[in-house]
């Protein structure tokens, strides 16, 4: 007797089924006598549902019992499911089946011990009516079901043989005067037209309380959670999509994918052979039929099929016929499709070598001709296979041009790297690609790459032709190519200097009023803008905009205009370059022209959120977002970037659960890059949040801080906080140092705006570590938070060097910074600014990030403000700032900024009620000083810490010991922890 079915595998998406087959049989409510035939394609998980549902019998006090079909092929043992019920039922219940067996001798015929072939010498087996067999199961079951509900379970009914589907067929029509419920499975994929099954399980569904349940595929989203369940580490968002999109629903398909991806294996071998087990079903006409439609992939319409088959319509059509019957192929309008995705790469990787390569010729052959239609991804696809290579790379660009103008970036780019791997290789280039022009072809490539989302990778084929063009390659050839170059650097970071490349692709196109020098004069002023050249862009950008409108090349003026509008704005005139973006995407939506419409409401959405106009802002954002993804460029630049703003102003503006769902890429596959960077912004949630488990997806988005400034930046904050506030000081401040290291090389500037931001959060981590440490440590912090806003003023001062008007979150973030550290060196207690300073200087933060309205951080300013003006005995005004701070905190549900207010807000008497109610005759504030004694702390120690004076805590001290009755902070402590009033 096969062992019973057990498994660790998370049931996923099966709770309607699982409730639905349970209440059919009466789970829970009223137990019936029933029957359901359970049917589903192999591996979608019927097994796996029966498990449950017998784990849910078993725990609602019903008895199970559980048999299968094996697969013996013409040599089934009769009724061996029922044999190994009973076998199961004499190991648990021996004096019953003993009993049973004693008045009704079928029964030990069923028995497992009795059908051996090694029968003792002089035994002979008992010959028994059918009857008698039948009625004598019937028996067992209807005892059984006397004391209390019965479960019965048959699995894989299509190898069951006759004789079990006659006994089946009894059971069905007897009917039990009992609780008797009998699920029986099956595999609909096996049941073809002349499968002995189908025939009795139509007749079944005609008899009265007998149901039929088709089990279907699992969704998408089932299929994930599975993946993720049964994955042991991180699994990107693309190869994840990658398994739901090929296992089709099947989780036994999906569980294996999930083993081949950590093996780096297309197609598990295990997974293949049993997929092959349904071809080798087939006569040999059928193969072959099968074989030649699994060169076309997935799908293949009638006529091309019956042009490279190798069979005559009469037998091509007996093999189609054969084959859709088995479940191979399913007929859909005109074509064929197999059954799974899967079925069609296990049949195509089974194709000897020279098979394939005939049957891809003679579908290039077929698709030349004309006599039936085909695409030019097909043509190009065939022709790769078949090393008809002029013919690939023909139809390879052909194909790529197809599907730029569909919306289909990630598919142009397959097909034009093909065919540039082709035509780009010198030494085994084949004849006859003399007339394809290798540098269009490179800028198309780059293009479609870059529109894909993979900026780096545009950049580096680029830059790989260019590495390899002859030294007699014309001027112009290499002005495109760098001018391809200079722009890929523009779009992504990287070390390549644009401006480099743009200038020296300016001065090989010549002064003559040529369409390349148009493009190579708004290129290049885009470079010289990205360097905070504003004058020379300017220049440069007029000079493009005059001779685009001269030659009537609406995308250089385009372009050229919407570079004067970005230095428009940044010299501090943002209506005009408000009007002249708006009038810059009107434009472009009239002419067709997709790219330059999402690089306008970019930057028309970039220009409302440095104005601190944040729902303008998102609104622009999402709009964007949204043309992006109509278009077919959900990945695309400007389009990507957008959404990844339209994250960043939704956490800014405290909308954070809408950062989580812009931010999610389920269902989608994303390239890694554009993953990291949405994972970025959803790391600043899960720190404001105090999530701390978010710093096991570090590594992952880490490893594009050397690529990705803005991944860098977002990230980098997150880890800040999150190490800080949970107690890792040095790994925050190795964060804020990586960051800049990474962002200053890739940037190729001593420093940068955002600098700011995280020198703020660094030294605020400072601020907040000081008060733990000794006094001797305490001057090298105060060291390192002076060079923290050194750096934050030295990034401000090169802004304004720069002419660069620099927005209402700069200005925050750089009140903030001098009011952290001012904060710093009160609470180290080392130059100690006066209380004065320090509370018109947080009310100066407080200020700054009300006019730019960060919620978050408007809120931690908030709190700390209330700190300092508690400490000045300002009670009402600071109970209105932590009042106002514990209001977002709650909302937002950012946990440590809610501890800092328990432990230092006028609020925590409230959340300190249950310490508190250990001893009533301590207040809040003096269990807390209390602990800090215990510890070991000064009274100036404790006094820092707790943004207090020395004076009020000597007070609450000297309360401590008059409640405490103890003579000194020793005996203090001692008597503590005796009461239970100190906790680790």
């Amino acid at each position: 007797m096969p062992a019973l079915h057990s498994t660790t595998t998370p049931l996923v998406g099966r709770d309607d089924e699982l409730d639905q087959l349970a209440g059919l049989v009466g789970i829970g409510a009223t137990a019936v006598s029933c029957a359901v035939l359970l049917a589903g394609d192999a591996g979608v998980g019927k097994t796996r549902l029966l498990s449950e549902l017998r784990d849910r019998a078993d725990r609602s006090g019903w008895r199970t019992l559980v048999g299968h079909c094996l697969d013996f092929g013409d040599s089934a043992l009769p009724y061996l499911p029922f044999t190994e019920i009973l076998g199961r039922l004499a190991q648990a219940s021996p004096d019953f089946v003993a009993d049973v067996g004693a008045a009704h001798p079928a029964v030990r015929h069923l028995l497992p011990g009795q059908r051996l072939l090694s029968l003792p010498e002089g035994a002979a087996p008992e010959t028994m009516e059918r009857s008698e067999i039948f009625e004598a199961v019937h028996l067992v079951l209807e005892r059984l079901a006397e004391d209390g509900p019965l479960l019965v379970l048959v699995e894989d009914l299509h190898w069951a043989d006759q004789s079990t589907r006659d006994l089946l067929s009894f059971l069905f029509m007897r009917g039990f005067t009992g609780p008797v419920a009998v699920v029986a499975s099956y595999r609909s994929d096996d049941l073809h037209r002349r499968h002995p099954l189908r025939g009795a399980v139509a007749q079944w569904s005609r008899i009265p309380g007998v149901h039929r349940m088709q089990l279907p595929p699992l969704t998408d989203a089932s299929v994930r959670s599975l993946v993720r369940s049964i994955h042991a580490g991180p699994l990107g968002e693309g190869a994840l999509h990658t398994i739901v999109e090929r296992a089709e629903g099947n989780a036994f398909f999906a569980e294996e994918l999930v083993v081949a991806t950590e093996i780096g294996s297309a197609l598990p071998d295990d997974l293949a052979a049993l997929l092959l087990v349904r071809l080798d079903q087939l006569d040999d006409a059928a193969r072959q039929a099968v074989r030649a439609a699994a060169c076309a992939g997935r799908q293949v319409s009638h006529e091309l099929l019956a042009a490279v088959a190798g069979l005559d319509a009469g037998s091509l059509e007996r093999a189609l016929r054969s084959a859709v019957e088995s479940n191979v192929l399913v007929p859909v309008g005109g074509s064929y499709v197999f059954r799974h995705a899967l079925l069609a790469e296990a049949v195509y990787d089974d194709l000897l070598p020279g098979e394939r390569v005939r049957l891809h010729a003679a579908y290039c052959e077929a698709l030349l001709s004309h006599a039936v239609d085909g695409t030019a991804a097909e043509l190009a696809r065939h022709a790769r296979a078949a090393h008809d290579l002029v013919t690939a790379v023909t139809a390879s660009i052909e194909a790529g041009d197809d599907a730029m103008a569909v919306g289909g970036p990630e598919d142009a780019a397959r097909h034009y790297e093909l065919a540039l791997g082709i035509v780009g290789d010198p030494v085994n280039r084949p004849r006859g690609l003399d007339d394809v022009d290798l540098v269009a072809l490179t800028i198309r490539t780059s293009d479609a790459v870059m529109s894909a989302g993979h900026p780096h990778r545009a950049l580096a084929l680029v830059q790989d032709q260019l590495a390899a063009l002859p030294d007699d390659t014309c001027d112009a050839d290499r002005a495109r190519l760098l001018m391809t170059l200079g722009t890929a650097a523009l779009m992504g970071d990287t070390t390549v200097n644009a401006l480099e490349a743009t200038t020296e692709a300016l001065r090989l196109v010549g002064q003559e009023p040529t369409v390349l020098r148009a493009k190579a004069l708004s290129v290049h002023a885009h470079a010289n803008a990205d360097r905070q050249r504003a004058d020379e862009a300017m220049r440069w950008a007029q000079q493009a905009l005059g001779l685009g409108e001269q030659l009537g090349l609406p995308r250089v003026v385009a372009d050229a205009t919407t570079t004067l509008a970005r230095l428009e704005e940044r010299a501090g005139n943002p209506e005009q370059s408000q009007r002249t973006f708006e009038k810059i995407v009107a434009q472009a939506r009239d002419d067709g022209d997709v790219v330059t419409e999402l690089r306008g409401l970019h930057h028309l959405g970039a220009l409302h959120y440095e104005a601190g106009n944040l729902a303008e802002a998102r609104r622009v954002y999402d709009e964007t977002t949204a043309r992006a993804a109509a278009t077919g460029r959900p990945w695309a630049p400007y389009g990507f970037d957008a959404r990844v703003l339209a994250a960043v102003t939704a956490y800014v503006a405290g909308e954070w659960d809408d950062v989580t769902r812009i931010t999610d890429v389920s269902g989608e596959a994303p390239p890694e890059m554009a993953e990291a960077v949405l994972g970025a912004v959803g790391m600043a949630v899960a720190a404001g949040r105090g999530q701390v488990d978010a710093l096991e997806r570090m590594p992952r988005i880490r490893a594009w801080w050397d690529k990705d400034g803005f991944v860098s930046i977002l990230s980098g904050g997150a880890g800040i906080d999150l190490y800080g506030d949970s107690g890792d000081l040095d790994a925050a401040l190795r964060v804020h140092d990586e960051v800049v290291g990474s962002v200053t090389r890739l940037w190729q500037v001593d420093s940068f705006l955002a600098q700011i931001r995280l020198g703020a959060l660094a030294v605020g981590q400072l601020a907040n570590h000081v008060p733990r440490v000794a006094a001797a440590e305490r001057e090298a912090y105060l060291r390192r938070g002076d060079a923290l806003l050194a750096a934050a003023r030295e990034s401000m001062r090169r802004a304004e060097v720069r002419q660069r008007r620099v927005g209402p979150e700069g200005v925050a973030w750089m009140v903030r910074a001098e009011a952290e550290h001012l904060r710093l060196r009160w609470a180290g207690g080392v130059d100690s600014p006066d209380e004065d300073t320090l509370r018109a200087a947080w009310e100066q933060a407080v200020a700054g990030f009300e006019t730019f309205r960060h919620e978050f951080e408007l809120a931690r300013t908030r709190s700390r403000l209330s700190v300092v003006l508690r400490s000045l005995g300002q009670a009402a005004p600071a109970r209105e700032q932590a009042d106002l701070a514990r209001e977002t905190a709650h909302r937002l549900g950012a946990e440590p900024l809610l501890t800092e207010l328990r432990t230092l807000g006028p609020g925590a008497a409230r959340s300190r009620g249950e310490a508190a109610r250990h001893d009533d005759t301590l207040t809040p504030r003096e269990h807390e000083i209390l602990a800090l004694v215990a510890a070991g702390r000064t009274n100036g120690e404790i006094a820092r810490q707790l943004f207090i004076s020395t004076k009020t805590v000597s007070v609450h001290v000297s309360n401590i010991l008059a409640k405490l009755g103890a003579a000194g902070r020793t005996e203090a402590a001692a008597l503590a922890r005796r009461r239970g009033l100190l906790h680790d």
